[in-house]
């Protein structure tokens, strides 16, 4: 068997899998991150190594391998003995380096940082976050000598293996030449070594025997390099194949295109993929099931009672229709300034009705990103959805009928910690993702009463950006 570790926004999860793909056993652990001020989401890193301890004792310690995955890009700043510096910045839903994307990109030109970088530099950016360290904290900042994500940091504690995948680091922007494929701008994180590179399915080392009395794992058994759950969700599925297009349902959508050359998008991310050769378009929104989870707070009911309720609101939620921006967005609008809205509320609104309003919400920020693929020169196939999300039936089913697209389901579900599983089984074993996990049904749509309302959706947004602009000054005040 091996096991999987994924480090998400919300828990982390582990699970035991044999090398047929057979699920044995699966954990997970809650976490929350920390808002110390607006624009800004954090998590203390020393918390995903004591986390991957509760899952590998909780699933048992009779494995071959281990897998690593986790939310990013993020960055944890280590001293020399290891020790994190400050919580780690997280990815795009942070968006406190407005200043330094302003001076790297004039710094480096804003154009060839797209260029050789394969995205412009946005509230993702992992490079433009280690520079904000470097402004605002810079006796800390002189400290620094390593980098890591969650995978990484998990490889590390394991291994004791400094190294990071390609993928994540070609998130670093401006730290990665994705063409060349190796570290560019260095200066820019100095004095901080960054990590040797490999490819996530790569092992990282073995298990140390600290590592081992610390988890019950077995001494001397490999550890992946991992990478960033996105991409790890999607081998989980076997999007990974020209023309694929995987679409995770979390805490936020997360959108991974696989095309035959390097592609780039102002309004998405280029990078290079999970596997060796391939290329990706990426986007991601800043929210999606945070917004299911703030109104099943809000109303104090179960996720089972608003998916009811949200069913019998039917299309356009009684003339409800939400902007998911609640934490800013990422792609394709990459404003960080943006904020939610909800337009035409009456008093007889009802919980069902915002629920099935945020539902909706996603769903056009879905087909807002697959507009923006093509547009881009992406030559979508095949959607491969994956996540908590695909849980019910009326999600995908809104998403499908949005975007007048089929949506294909895999029999597992459970996305990165399974992907980071299956990289691990390829470590000891002849295995192929399509045995492991089956195409179990379709999603197909079912009707077309969404284009009017798809047209307001993107008209809300211009007609409202002054005003909402003008309420995130005042909540960053």
């Amino acid at each position: 068997m091996v096991i999987g570790v994924d480090i998400g926004t919300s828990s982390s999860k582990g699970v035991l899998v044999d090398l047929d793909g057979r699920l044995v056993a699966s954990h997970a652990v809650e976490h929350a991150v920390q808002r110390p001020a607006p624009g800004m989401v954090e998590m203390d890193g020393a918390v995903w190594w004591e986390e991957l301890v509760v899952l590998a004792r909780h699933l048992g310690a009779d494995v071959e391998a281990v897998g690593v995955s986790g939310m990013g890009p993020c960055v944890l700043l280590t001293d020399e003995a290891d020790e994190p510096l400050r919580p780690a910045i997280l990815y795009g839903v942070d968006t406190r380096a407005g200043r330094q994307i302003e001076r790297l990109n004039a710094r480096y030109g804003a154009d060839e940082i797209h260029r050789r970088g394969g995205s412009a530099l946005s509230s993702q950016a992992a490079g433009a976050k280690i520079a904000w360290v470097a402004d605002e904290e810079p006796e800390l900042f002189a400290r620094a000598r390593r980098l890591y994500m969650p995978s990484s940091y998990l490889a590390r504690r394991l291994t004791g293996e400094y190294v990071l995948d390609h993928h994540s680091a070609s998130q670093c922007t401006p730290l990665y030449d994705w063409l060349e494929q190796t570290w560019w701008n260095e200066e820019i994180a100095d004095p901080i070594e960054l990590p040797p590179l490999r490819w996530p399915g790569d092992a990282a080392g073995a298990v140390t025997a600290e590592a081992a009395a610390a988890t019950g794992l077995p001494e001397g058994i490999p550890v992946i390099t991992g990478t960033i759950d996105a991409w790890s969700e999607a081998l989980s599925v076997g999007a990974q194949g020209v023309g694929d297009l995987m679409l995770m349902y979390g805490t936020t959508m997360f959108l991974v295109h696989t095309v035959p050359e390097p592609l780039t998008s102002p309004a998405l991310w280029g990078t290079v993929g999970a596997l060796p050769g391939t290329r990706n378009l990426a986007g991601g929104m800043a929210t999606s099931g945070a917004i299911t989870s703030w109104l099943r707070e809000l109303f104090g009911s179960d996720y089972g009672e608003l998916l009811e309720l949200a069913a019998q609101a039917g299309v356009g939620a009684n003339g409800l229709v939400m902007l998911p921006y609640f934490a800013g967005e990422r792609t394709p609008i990459m404003d960080p300034g943006a904020r939610g809205v909800i337009a035409g509320l009456t008093l007889s609104h009802t919980p069902g009705d915002l629920y099935r309003a945020a539902l909706e919400a996603t769903g056009f920020g879905v087909r807002h990103n697959l507009e923006a693929i093509e547009a881009a020169g992406g030559d979508i196939r095949r959607i491969v959805a994956v996540g908590g999300g695909t849980q019910g039936g009326l999600w995908t089913q809104i998403v499908s009928d949005i975007t007048g697209r089929e949506q294909e389901i895999r029999a597992q579900s459970i996305g990165a910690s399974y992907g980071a599983a299956f990289l691990a089984a390829r470590l000891v074993g002849d295995v192929s993702i399509d045995a492991w996990n089956p195409v179990a049904g379709t999603v197909a749509p079912q009707t077309g009463a969404y284009e009017d309302l798809y047209r307001l959706y993107r008209d809300l947004y211009p007609r409202t950006a002054d005003i909402v602009h003008a309420l995130a000054e005042r909540q960053e005040r």
